[in-house]
């Protein structure tokens, strides 16, 4: 997947500023697709001089005006393409892994501290996402036509919380091995 993608999905499901697109990868998309806050401006130049998206001046009280991005047709096709493309499942490539299985030549205790930080990383993470599921996924969908925005939001999500929780469990894993490992003998 290339950044435009995702900027694409982003602007599709709200216009927005370059600015407060980068925000929306710190809160959220980001976790998924990491881009810096230049790589977001320097792609959405690209994508409006190929005429992806479409920006226009929006003034603003007390504040330099700002450019307010929104998917173009041809961003639409683009997306639309992409989306029906076949994708090859992702390999996990998991340098702590290979940490880990590389401790067995060496102290696996010393490594533990290590494991450890990575922990409390995805035991802070966790708590954002279930605070984003209750602050935007806590009311029940108006009965009529699913709103397929939303619940594609969601099981997303959901696949984050349950990808925080099992890391956890796993990293727990980790830590009482290498701690049995570690012990004297």
């Amino acid at each position: 997947m290339a950044l435009e993608h995702a900027i694409l999905v982003s602007l599709l499901e709200k216009p927005g500023s370059g600015y407060e697109l980068a925000r929306r990868f710190d809160r959220s998309i980001g976790y998924f697709w990491a881009a810096t806050h230049q790589q977001i401006y320097r792609v959405l130049k690209r994508m409006e001089s190929d005429g992806w998206i479409d920006a226009r001046e929006v003034a603003q009280q007390d504040r330099p005006d700002k450019r307010e991005y929104s998917v173009a047709g041809s961003g639409r096709a683009a997306l639309s393409q992409w989306l029906h493309e076949p994708i090859e499942p992702e390999s996990v490539r998991h340098e702590l892994a290979v940490k880990i299985r590389g401790a067995a030549f060496d102290d696996p205790a010393a490594l533990i501290r290590e494991v450890e930080r990575h922990r409390r990383a995805h035991a802070d993470r966790l708590p954002h996402y279930l605070a984003g599921e209750r602050r935007d996924f806590v009311e029940p969908e108006a009965p009529g036509t699913p709103d397929a925005g939303r619940e594609l939001q969601h099981v997303v999500l959901r696949g984050g919380i349950a990808y925080e929780r099992m890391t956890l469990a796993w990293l727990d894993d980790v830590i009482a091995t290498l701690e049995r490992l570690g012990a004297p003998r």
